[in-house]
């Protein structure tokens, strides 16, 4: 129970200055609603009061803490998920249609998978800005690369079977690439 009671402090032991800069700044809306989710949480010892610099800071909120005076919401964001967006792919698990997963087209339009499992992909930047950069770097962003084994594995996530199954065309530039031998991917 102690143990629980004092994990629980740590994770909130960054949101007190928050609070009290949030009491300071005349944000009342904010700092009722950190204080009601978190009003079991008990100080050792008083805040000193906020003060705010000519440069803007806001010095005294706690020992060792300067924090910027706006943008309050911008630090908050991390403690609670509500207000942040979460990342997402646009990977489809269970499709509306069919019920089927998907693959994310931009995966599809971008790299090219080979039979062994490896994915090739341009350079990153191979047709931006090409006025101001020289012959070998040109050569250079020209070239295909190997993605390497953590982004095969998640581009094999985000495909179906069907783009990992054997293709074979006529006059193949990567056929001798397809089958390799010794490699663990």
């Amino acid at each position: 129970m102690a143990a629980t009671l004092r994990r629980c402090c740590g994770l909130l032991r960054p949101l007190v200055p928050l609070v009290a800069q949030g009491c300071a700044r005349g944000a009342p809306g904010l700092a009722a609603q950190m204080s009601s989710k978190f009003s079991t949480l008990h100080l050792s010892r008083p805040l000193p009061k906020p003060t705010l610099s000519s440069s803007g800071w806001v010095s005294g909120v706690g020992q060792n803490h300067i924090l910027p005076s706006d943008g309050i919401i911008q630090r908050i964001t991390p403690l609670l998920p509500g207000l942040t967006h979460q990342p997402a792919r646009s990977l489809t698990y269970v499709s509306l249609r069919k019920g089927k997963r998907k693959s994310v087209k931009a995966v599809v339009k971008r790299f090219l998978r080979l039979h062994c499992g490896l994915w090739l992909r341009r350079k990153a930047g191979y047709k931006k800005k090409l006025w101001k950069k020289k012959p070998a770097r040109k050569r250079r962003l020209r070239q295909h690369v190997f993605c390497n084994r953590t982004q095969s594995k998640l581009l094999d996530k985000m495909t179906t079977s069907f783009w990992k199954r054997r293709n074979w065309y006529a006059n193949d530039p990567y056929q001798k690439y397809h089958d390799r031998t010794n490699l663990k991917v």
